[in-house]
C-alpha cells in the first residue's frame, strides 16, 4: 500500500534513511537523522509537495519524495526527487512502485520538470530512473566527499 507519509513514520523512515547515511555514499549526509528531525522534514515537504511511504504488514517498507529544487521563483515548477527502499527489500519493485505514485502525483500538480540526483557509481539508482523515462542530462565531478573520497553526481530529469 502506497500512501501519504505522516509525523509518525519518522522513525520508521529514519531506520531505513539512516542506513544509507552511515553506510553509503548514497546520500550526502554524514551523521545519522533522528527522528524529531525527520519528522520536521516531513511536515516541510508536505503539504506542498507529495512524501509517499510503502507499507507492507503496518511497516514503512520505502518511500519517496519530491522537494523544490532551487528556492528562486523561476523555478517554482521544478522538483527533485528521492526514493529509499528498505535494505531488506531493495530488488523486489518497491522503489519503482513508489517511484510511479510519486510521478503521477507530481503530474496532478502541474509541475513541468522533476530531477534525480544520483551519487555515481549507483548502477539500481540509474536503472531505476532510466526506466521511469529519466535522461541524464549533467554529470557533476568530484563534487561531494564522503568516506575520504570525491563522489561524482549525475542528474537525471523528467519533463511532466
Amino acid at each position: 500500500m502506497i500512501r501519504p507519509a505522516e509525523r509518525g513514520d519518522a522513525r520508521q523512515i529514519c531506520d531505513i534513511y539512516n542506513h544509507y547515511v552511515v553506510n553509503t555514499a548514497i546520500s550526502f549526509e554524514e551523521t545519522p537523522v533522528s527522528h524529531d528531525e525527520m519528522g520536521d522534514r516531513i511536515q516541510g515537504v508536505m503539504p506542498n509537495l507529495p512524501w509517499l511511504v510503502s507499507e507492507i504488514d503496518g511497516n514503512v517498507a520505502g518511500y519517496a519524495y519530491a522537494s523544490r529544487w532551487r528556492i528562486r521563483s523561476a523555478y517554482r515548477f521544478s522538483v527533485e526527487s528521492s526514493v529509499y527502499v528498505d535494505r531488506k527489500l531493495v530488488g523486489q519493485g518497491i522503489g519503482r512502485q513508489l517511484y510511479e505514485a510519486l510521478v503521477k502525483d507530481l503530474r496532478a500538480r502541474n509541475l513541468h520538470c522533476v530531477l534525480g540526483g544520483i551519487a555515481l557509481p549507483n548502477a539500481a539508482s540509474v536503472a531505476l530512473h532510466e526506466a521511469m523515462g529519466f535522461k541524464k542530462v549533467a554529470h557533476l565531478t568530484e563534487v561531494g566527499r564522503k568516506f575520504n573520497q570525491w563522489i561524482d553526481v549525475g542528474y537525471w530529469e523528467l519533463m511532466l
